[in-house]
């Protein structure tokens, strides 16, 4: 299939991704190379809490972790693991943000901090502007105290396509608590470990090579589905081939396409449907224009949020989402956030700027 430069997706000019973009501000390595620190500028305004509690969605998430004020993960690169832990100070505020980032392995390389960097950005959306979102806020009744709200949350990605993929077909029909649960049992199993200090380990996300040669019966034995065992084996042999050069589908050539041919492509991966892989295009692309409107939940957090009597089905949804392109997948994760938050389910600090009282 050929794809023009013409047909490739574009950003959009109210949301951008800040090019060039130096996040190494400061790095500090211990001599015996088993611990660096680092500190990240992350474009504002940024809080750290409000985009890690998006990109977990549960507190039982043990692949991305948060503890206190500080997130946490495992990252597996070149054969070799790292923990990472990620701060926001306290006088790190909004609109002049800093992390500090420290990063502990059995020997880190110049090249593993910039991937892990690298990685961080993705993950946290760190250069993500949103010049356009909250100008639009400042003029919409429903938009501006959802906005003001979660003032300073970025969109937040999965690590890569791959476990944007994964985690979609985990929490297909299922509640998040489950999936998430899910989730859990293939890192515990399957992912790469790192013994913390007072002998607790941390997981990885597993990568495309373990889970191919998992088999079908340990995959199901964590509580998958046979159906979901075969997707989830199929897409790990797909992804682990195009790493080796010899898949007929490179997961990553998604990136490149307008969100309808990107989402026929994820389409014609075996038990992805519309849904799994709308979750891809936001989760794991970053398409803030998409908001999946298969999503029961979300549906139902939308109706809530808008005062909504009667109930919504796809095409009501998308008609409703099209009043704040190309924002309907950021919309998303802010009431995911207030979701969360009414439940009692995360404890965010209440300091924030006030920025359309």
């Amino acid at each position: 299939m050929n794809h023009s430069r013409s047909r490739r997706f574009t950003e959009s000019p109210l949301f951008r991704i800040k090019k060039p973009f130096n996040l190494l501000r400061k790095t500090v390595i211990n001599l015996d190379m088993k611990q660096v620190s680092l500190t990240l500028k992350p474009v504002a305004p940024f809080r750290l809490d409000y985009t890690v509690w998006a990109l977990r969605r549960r507190p039982e998430n043990i692949v991305d972790t948060w503890e206190g004020r500080q997130y946490r993960r495992v990252f597996h690169l070149n054969k070799a693991v790292f923990y990472v832990s990620v701060n926001q100070p306290e006088a790190s505020g909004q609109e002049d943000p800093l992390l500090e980032v420290k990063i502990k392995g059995e020997r880190i390389s110049a090249p593993d901090v910039k991937t892990i960097g690298r990685k961080l950005t993705r993950i946290l959306g760190l250069n993500i502007e949103l010049p356009g979102f909250y100008e639009m806020a400042k003029k919409d009744r429903f938009l501006g105290p959802l906005a003001n709200e979660f003032y300073g949350l970025k969109p937040p990605r999965f690590g890569s396509i791959f476990e944007a993929l994964i985690n979609a077909v985990a929490c297909q029909q299922l509640s998040l608590l489950v999936g998430i649960t899910l989730l859990n049992r293939l890192a515990q199993a399957y992912g790469e470990v790192f013994l913390m200090d007072g002998g607790r380990w941390a997981y990885s996300f597993p990568s495309p090579e373990a889970l191919a040669d998992a088999g079908h019966g340990k995959i199901r034995a964590l509580g998958f589905s046979g159906h979901k065992a075969d997707t989830i084996i199929e897409i790990s042999c797909i992804t682990a081939n195009g790493r080796r050069g010899a898949s007929r589908f490179d997961m990553e050539a998604a990136q490149e396409l307008p969100d309808e041919e990107a989402e026929n492509m994820l389409s014609s991966l075996k038990g992805i449907g519309r849904w799994s892989a709308q979750y891809v295009l936001l989760r794991g692309m970053g398409r803030l224009g998409v908001f999946p409107g298969d999503d029961v939940g979300a549906r139902a957090k939308l109706r809530q949020w808008l005062g909504i009597e009667e109930p919504l089905d796809y095409a009501a949804v998308r008609r409703i989402a099209a009043r704040w392109h190309p924002y309907g997948g950021f919309i998303y994760f802010h009431l995911l956030l207030k979701n969360l938050k009414s439940k009692g389910l995360i404890l965010l600090s209440t300091e924030k700027k006030e920025v359309y009282a």
